[in-house]
């Protein structure tokens, strides 16, 4: 590919216009995504030369063809370009992941008796979201406070539309029973304004309509209400004492902290209303190449869209570059003018100075995360003599109770850290009873048709939960598909410490934990404080662990469908219907034959058929029933 920017082929078709351009490699992937004030030149920079970053060196060994959107204007470009990007998610794009990884709150205002709801998404469905939380005790503290103070329900509207009489939360002062109409819509609706305004940090605000409806119920001698109003106001102050503003002025403002070394950046979002701190929010460290100008314009289009609105001033440690397509864009997000300010001394410059320390201290965990995952990786390449690092190691387990249910569990680490992704469970088909070894061969005859269909490559390293013999099954299922599968990849299998005897004092000994290798007589002996031990035994439990909870999901499958198939009338479908709305079977079981009647899809003889398959004879049958 030629270098001479101004007759480069690919820039033929591009115009002097605002827009969008997609830079693709030869299988039509999109791996990079920019906006531009004009497409041609902006394109055309990329093969002048001046641009050190890595993906730009190595144009020439990837990049086949340049598609281009053109928009009316730069902010349109801007938007645009925020929307590919979470869209196609291209490899050379800043990436932040925020939303799927912290919860949110979520208040329905159009529900005739709203609650609070803990949620991952945020669609546009016109409900009101607060947050996201990064810290899970932050959001219980705000929950508490919420249901302590303002006396929201909290059951699912399937209880809500079926309750005959209230429920603990009403005994103990924290709901007003709505669903027994204990409280009118106007005084709920009251009620989820106040907590509107707290979960917002108006908490002046808050103060003022909570002293106004106070005043009001004591001049209409409703005394029982202004006492219990006194007392919410005086447990508000205490609880938000230590939310004290921390800013003259009660302004609305982020703080946007970043740190790097090298290419590693870290991302930190210090969260102030109503000059008061109300959260920090963190971002998993990601690669990235772009200076600070370009760094900072791609932060705040992914930071800020469709889901989060700027507040009235964003903090940063400079100006990005694209300045006037982000005021444009940033001010029509916001509906009112948005600044954008570099802080140099004062308050401001302060909370500034915070959000980048948090920064530099997520760095500096992130670098130290890595360097022992690092270590560990080595240490255990030496120890199974290796000839590369393993990046990828998958772990399988098997768990079943009593020689049913029998499944498995496959976890997969990538750079010493878990990987998601990677992590898959298994309902073992053709193995019944206790046969952890046919269990096992089977999962490895499956796993290996996977690679051979390209599903997914082979992991570099593959951990068996167990010694020889499991070990021995593994090996023999990978080469039921094809003889080279147990040379292609390492198996190993992992081991417990096990009770060897007793010393001489009479006290039991035991071994250490072991890897058992493929053709070694003996197993290698893991000693304890070790990388290498570490890395695997966090594998182990992690795989562990996902065995155990997917057996649980499928036994109480099993249990629900063999308490109720007996029944005729409920099949497959009317199980899940009746384990939904009632949420458990322990639930269905209690269950009056009044409740069972008011279930959905549930007819009165139906409903007598399964109260009296858990209750015999402890209720009549309905008219036309009776025997």
């Amino acid at each position: 590919m030629s270098t001479e920017g101004s007759h480069h082929p690919l820039l033929r078709n591009l115009p002097h216009a605002p827009g969008v351009y997609l830079m693709k490699d030869s299988a039509g992937s999109v791996r990079y995504v920019g906006k531009a004030t004009d497409l041609r030149d902006r394109v055309r920079s990329y093969f002048g030369g001046s641009d050190s970053r890595a993906f730009v060196r190595l144009l020439d060994t990837w990049l086949d063809t340049v598609d281009f959107i053109v928009t009316a204007s730069p902010k349109e470009a801007l938007l645009l370009e925020n929307t590919l990007i979470k869209k196609l998610k291209p490899r050379f794009n800043v990436q932040l992941r925020d939303d799927k990884n912290y919860v949110s709150l979520r208040i329905d205002p159009r529900h005739p008796w709203p609650r609070v709801e803990v949620v991952r998404r945020r669609p546009d469905d016109g409900a009101w979201y607060f947050g996201p939380y990064a810290s899970a005790s932050k959001l219980r503290d705000t929950l508490r406070l919420l249901h302590r103070f303002f006396q929201l329900r909290t059951c699912r509207d399937s209880v809500l539309f079926n309750r005959n009489r209230p429920c603990l939360q009403y005994q103990i002062g924290r709901c007003p029973a709505p669903c027994v109409d204990y409280i009118d819509k106007d005084t709920y609706r009251s009620h989820v304004d106040e907590a509107r305004l707290f979960l917002q940090g108006r908490s002046d605000l808050l103060r003022d309509t909570l002293d106004r409806r106070m005043l009001e119920a004591a001049e209409s001698l409703a005394f029982e209400e202004a006492a219990r109003l006194r007392d919410q106001i005086q447990a508000l102050d205490a609880s938000l004492t230590p939310q004290a503003a921390i800013t003259q002025h009660h302004d609305d403002l982020d703080a946007i902290g970043v740190a790097r070394q090298d290419e590693l950046v870290s991302f930190v979002l210090l969260e102030v209303r109503g000059g008061s701190i109300q959260a920090l929010r963190t971002f998993p460290c990601f690669a990235s190449e772009l200076d600070e100008g370009l760094l900072l314009s791609d932060l705040l289009s992914r930071l800020y869209g469709d889901e989060s609105t700027p507040p009235a001033t964003l903090l940063l440690p400079s100006l990005p570059d694209n300045l006037d397509a982000l005021q444009a864009a940033f001010d029509a997000l916001a509906d009112r003018r948005v600044r954008f300010l570099v802080p140099k001394r004062g308050e401001r410059h302060k909370l500034l100075a915070l959000a980048e320390h948090n920064a530099q201290a997520q760095l500096d965990g992130e670098l130290q995360r890595r360097s022992t995952e690092e270590l560990a990786l080595r240490a255990l390449q030496r120890r199974l003599h290796l000839t590369r690092q393993p990046r990828t190691i998958e772990c399988y387990d098997i768990s079943n109770l009593q020689n049913q249910h029998v499944v498995a569990a496959r976890v997969r680490f990538t750079c010493g850290r878990p990987d998601p992704d990677g992590t898959r469970r298994y309902r073992v088909r053709t193995t019944g009873g206790q046969d952890d070894f046919g269990a096992l061969r089977e999962v490895m005859i499956r796993r290996a048709h996977q690679h051979r269909s390209n599903e997914e490559p082979l992991p570099d390293l593959i951990v068996i939960d167990g010694g020889k013999g499991q070990l021995a099954a593994a090996l023999d299922g990978l080469r039921s598909v094809h003889p080279d599968y147990a040379s292609a990849v390492t198996v190993v299998g992992l081991a417990k410490a096990r009770t060897t005897g007793r010393d001489a004092d009479d006290r039991s000994t035991r071994s250490t934990e072991r890897l058992f290798l493929p053709g070694v007589k003996d197993p290698l002996p893991l000693r304890a404080h070790t990388p290498e031990r570490y890395l695997l035994e966090r594998l182990r439990d992690e795989t562990h662990r996902s065995a155990i909870q997917y057996h649980r999901k499928v036994r109480g499958r099993a249990v629900l469908r063999s308490a109720l198939e007996d029944i005729p009338g409920v099949g497959p479908a009317r199980r899940h219907t009746l384990l939904r709305h009632f949420g458990s079977l322990q639930a269905l079981r209690d269950a009056s034959l009044k409740e069972l009647e008011a279930a959905p899809g549930l007819s009165a003889p139906l409903a007598y058929a399964i109260f009296e398959h858990f209750h015999p004879g402890e209720a009549d049958p309905p008219p036309g029933e009776q025997t």
